[in-house]
C-alpha cells in the first residue's frame, strides 16, 4: 500500500498522545506514571526497526518517545516541578530495570524443543547499548525539559502577571530544544558504527523533524489535559 508508513506515523501521533490523555483521564497522576513506563520501554524496542517514510530512512520509536515529553509537561502543568521530576526518575528506573530483566533471559540454556530463544536473542542483543544510550539521552533531555518548562513559565508569569497564559510557549519552548538534545545524543551513542554515517545523518534530520512536528501537535493535548484537571477540580468542589 503506497504511503502506508507515512499514514501509520501520522496516525500514531494522535493514538499515542490521545492514549496518554486517556490514561490521565482514567487514572489521574498514576496514569501519567504508568504511561511513562510504557512509552520509555516500548520506544527502546521500536527504535531497533528502521523504516522508510517521507523519502528518508528513520527509526521507529520517535513518536511514542515524544509522548514522554508530553507526560512530563502535563505533570509540570498540573502537579508541579517535583512531580514532573519524579516522572523522569520513574522513566530512568523503568529503563534500568528492563535492561537487567531482559539480559537475565540469556543466562538460561534453552531446551532442545525451544523455538523462541534465538529470535528473542536477535531482538534484544543490541538492547543494552540502545537502552543505555536512550537512558542517558532521556535523563539529560527530560531533566532539561522540566527545568526549561518551569523557567519559561516563571518568566512569562513575571512579565505578564498571568499564571495560566502562554502554555503553548512553555510547552514548545522547552520541548523543541530538549528533543534536539535527545535526538543528537541518543542516535550518536546508539548507532555510530552500526549504520553508515549517511543513514545516521538521515535519522538525525528526519528524527528531529518528527519531534518538531510532534512538539507542535502535542500542544492541544496538553490544553485538553489541563481542562480535564480543571473540570475534575470543579466537580470536586461542588
Amino acid at each position: 500500500m503506497p504511503f502506508l508508513n507515512e499514514i501509520l506515523l501520522l496516525a500514531s501521533v494522535f493514538v499515542f498522545f490521545g492514549g496518554l490523555v486517556a490514561f490521565f483521564r482514567l487514572f489521574g497522576k498514576n496514569g501519567i506514571f504508568a504511561w511513562t513506563v510504557i512509552c520509555t520501554i516500548a520506544a527502546n524496542i521500536e527504535v531497533l526497526i528502521l523504516v522508510h517514510a517521507y523519502g528518508m530512512d528513520t527509526t521507529l520509536g520517535n513518536v511514542i518517545f515524544a509522548s514522554s515529553f508530553l507526560a512530563t509537561d502535563i505533570m509540570s502543568e498540573i502537579y508541579g516541578k517535583k512531580e514532573a521530576n519524579k516522572c523522569v526518575k520513574l522513566g530512568i528506573a523503568a529503563n534500568i530495570t528492563f535492561i537487567l530483566i531482559s539480559q537475565s533471559w540469556f543466562l538460561y540454556v534453552p531446551a532442545e524443543a525451544d523455538t523462541m530463544a534465538t529470535p528473542i536473542c536477535t531482538v534484544f542483543a543490541n538492547t543494552p547499548r540502545v537502552m543505555l544510550s536512550s537512558l542517558f539521552a532521556y535523563a539529560v533531555c527530560e531533566i532539561y525539559d522540566v527545568w526549561a518548562y518551569h523557567h519559561i513559565w516563571s518568566w512569562s508569569e513575571k512579565k505578564y502577571g498571568n499564571k495560566k497564559s502562554f502554555l503553548w510557549l512553555r510547552n514548545n519552548g522547552s520541548t523543541m530544544v530538549s528533543q534536539l538534545i535527545n535526538v543528537v545524543v541518543f542516535n550518536l551513542l546508539a548507532f555510530a558504527g552500526v549504520f553508515p554515517w549517511a543513514t545516521i545523518v538521515q535519522i538525525l534530520i528526519f528524527g528531529y523533524a518528527i519531534f518538531l512536528v510532534t512538539s507542535i501537535l502535542d500542544t492541544p493535548f496538553l490544553y485538553w489535559a489541563r481542562r480535564i484537571a480543571e473540570k475534575h477540580s470543579e466537580l470536586t468542589e461542588l
